[in-house]
């Protein structure tokens, strides 16, 4: 079937941690099986939580103790994968029949990786996707992915992949997700500017496809009883902005902003191939006689045993 109900879920991820996050996702249930959702996208670092404003005690060729303190509690606040939480989501999306693509912190060894976590609703966590590149001092928290991490998941809506946030600017990156049939590009961030907006209109339009942009909505820190150095009082930290855009980049849902909600919009595949009938970016429009690009998707290991 060609057509289906796609979402973005908006909401922000509680002070009180992931166990409340969890629980306000969870609550969000019954909207998402009477909207018909086969697919629902949420935020970059949703559970876990992404510290905008927090320096971890860094200084350029020093840290503090109180930082280290800072990512203890961050750490702790990270998840397992799998663990608890992911089953949790999984359990959620069995019951409402919709695949998820869930932003989180993940917690590996004593590393931290921002992560997009795959759900179907039969086989419960089907796949993951670590960031490649933390953007700017994002690098003193969170490790980078590799390649062994670029999924697409087959759904019932279409070929998912996705890219967290600022990943989405690589174009390599891109190139190599649009090679892999991407049908729906999910786009988990924290990025609520109007020219996210623009990004994310040019990926569709680019790649032919449809996009999911499920942004965090976040208080202004003031109502929190948090300081954060330099900011306005009385400006939201995180105001949201997601959207839902077709393959010629138009919007079909969205923005929505400065709230918590199920941004839903129909789409058909079929115009996909409408869309890609002038511009196949990895097809007709390709000059693989001029360019080309390798892709290593093997994983990383530091330490290799053998006996």
């Amino acid at each position: 079937m060609s057509k289906s109900i796609v979402a973005a879920l908006q909401i922000g991820s509680s002070p009180e941690g992931k166990a409340a996050t969890l629980e306000h996702i969870l609550s969000f249930e019954t909207q998402i099986r009477e909207a018909g959702a086969s697919l629902v996208v949420m935020p970059e670092a949703l559970l876990g939580g992404y510290p905008k404003g927090e320096i971890f005690g860094t200084y350029l060729g020093y840290r503090q103790p109180e930082g280290r303190m800072a990512f203890e509690r961050y750490y702790d606040n990270a998840v397992d994968v799998p663990g608890a939480e992911t089953g949790e989501l999984a359990q959620l999306s069995q019951r409402t029949g919709a695949h998820l693509v869930v932003g989180v912190i993940e917690r590996a060894g004593s590393s931290l990786f921002c992560t997009a976590l795959f759900f179907s609703p039969a086989e419960g966590l089907v796949g993951k996707h670590r960031k490649l590149m933390p953007t700017g001092t994002e690098r003193l928290i969170w490790g980078q992915g590799d390649g062994s991490t670029l999924p697409v998941v087959e759904t019932p809506a279409g070929r998912i992949g996705a890219a967290i946030c600022w990943e989405n600017h690589m174009p390599l990156l891109r190139t190599a997700m649009y090679a892999k049939g991407v049908q729906i590009w999910c786009a988990p961030t924290v990025d609520e500017r109007d020219i996210w907006q623009a990004s994310m209109r040019h990926i569709a339009h680019e790649g032919r496809m449809f996009v999911i942009s499920a942004c965090q909505v976040q208080p202004s820190p003031a109502a929190l009883g948090v300081d954060v150095p330099h900011w306005d009082p009385a400006r939201p930290l995180i105001q949201g902005n997601s959207v839902i855009v077709g393959p010629l980049g138009d919007i079909l849902a969205g923005p929505l902003r400065n709230e918590t909600g199920l941004l839903t919009a129909g789409i058909d595949l079929t115009d996909i191939v409408r869309a890609r009938y002038d511009f196949d970016v990895v097809g007709h429009y390709a000059r693989p006689d001029v360019f080309s690009l390798n892709v290593d998707e093997r994983t990383k290991q530091t330490v290799k045993f053998q006996s």
